[in-house]
């Protein structure tokens, strides 16, 4: 019989369709992207992108050429853009200017790489990428949430083969990181304890939606999934930001990172994925709020959205999380 779980968090229900389910092999999903010639963001084509702003690089290499492994820039095609909020209002309606900071990383030097391909050494750079780039703009004035994302593929909305992530940074805090703050903030006033702390601690002890974990780091798949193969990497011990990761934390995360990519490319073959990581407000950092705990989210994209999700607000999961969790451990890497 299908099954009807709450999220914990944001207090959302989610249909597991039991009499649905299926297997990794059943799902068909466009994968292939038209290929750019030549690809703005292969090395010797720096000039096809606005100048950077991080690189890690080769000594003496000089900027906005070839000698990276990793490289940030703005985006040539900005979401948002450097300016004053303005904020005004029109009767009921409110509104301000687009201002905020949108930017390409540009995860290798490689075309052809992944994720799931990339040796470990190389994802430990993104993230401190991901850092260094985090942290730069958690202290400009106007902005208050700073969202790293990755789209593969062309069901996750890809629109160019090389391996880059994306950065927007928001002089609001977005709504769906504003549901789960307020869900957070909700189950800390009553329990006292943060709910993803309580999350790590009760899937360690079921371990039936356990992936991967190391000694800092836990992989899980959420017991009310919104997708299939949905799957959370976070700290295990408490952390709101991910600003703060210390050196030896990169490594670990990094690894963890690596492994699950890797069996979710085998058993999933190449799925379109979104990569999302939740952080805590610019506000909440300076504060050291305890009921937020970052974390990754990992969205295979093997189904689609249809009516009933955008009617409900809630959203059909053909795949149990504990059948998702148990292929991913039993799949090599």
């Amino acid at each position: 019989m299908p099954e009807l779980r709450k999220d914990p968090i944001t207090s959302r229900w989610v249909i597991i369709a039991t009499e649905r389910a299926a297997r990794p092999s059943d799902y068909a999903v466009e994968r292939e992207l038209p290929r750019t010639e030549p690809c703005p963001l292969c090395p010797g084509n720096e000039s096809m992108t606005p100048p950077e702003v991080l690189a890690f690089r080769e000594h003496n290499s000089p900027a906005n050429a070839p000698g990276w492994w990793v490289r940030c820039v703005p985006n040539k095609y900005p979401a948002l853009a450097s300016g004053h909020a303005g904020r005004s209002g029109v009767g009921i309606y409110d509104a301000m200017n687009g201002v905020g900071r949108h930017e390409v990383i540009v995860e290798c030097p490689e075309h052809e790489a992944n994720l799931a391909t990339m040796a470990v050494e190389q994802i430990e750079e993104i993230l401190w990428a991901y850092r260094d780039r985090h942290q730069r703009l958690a202290g400009v004035e106007n902005l208050r949430y700073v969202l790293i994302f990755k789209n593969h593929g062309r069901a996750a909305g890809a629109t160019l083969e090389h391996p880059h992530s994306q950065l927007i940074a928001t002089p609001i805090v977005p709504r769906a990181v504003a549901e789960k703050i307020e869900g957070a903030k909700a189950y800390y006033g009553f329990r006292e304890r943060c709910v993803w702390c309580d999350v790590v601690a009760q899937d360690r002890a079921d371990g039936e939606r356990v992936v991967a974990e190391n000694e800092r780091f836990i992989a899980l798949t959420p017991f009310a999934s919104r997708f299939p193969f949905e799957t959370w990497v976070m700290p295990r011990r408490h952390h709101a930001s991910f600003a703060s990761i210390e050196r030896a934390e990169i490594g670990e995360l990094a690894a963890l990172l690596s492994l699950v990519m890797r069996r979710m490319h085998t058993a999933l073959a190449d799925p379109p994925y979104n990569f999302i990581l939740q952080t805590a407000p610019v506000v909440f950092e300076r504060e050291r709020e305890p009921y937020f705990h970052w974390h990754i989210e990992v969205v295979p994209r093997l189904t689609s959205i249809a009516g009933f999700e955008w009617g409900s607000g809630m959203y059909i999961n053909p795949t149990i999380p504990e059948d998702a969790a148990r292929i991913l451990r039993e799949t090599s890497a």
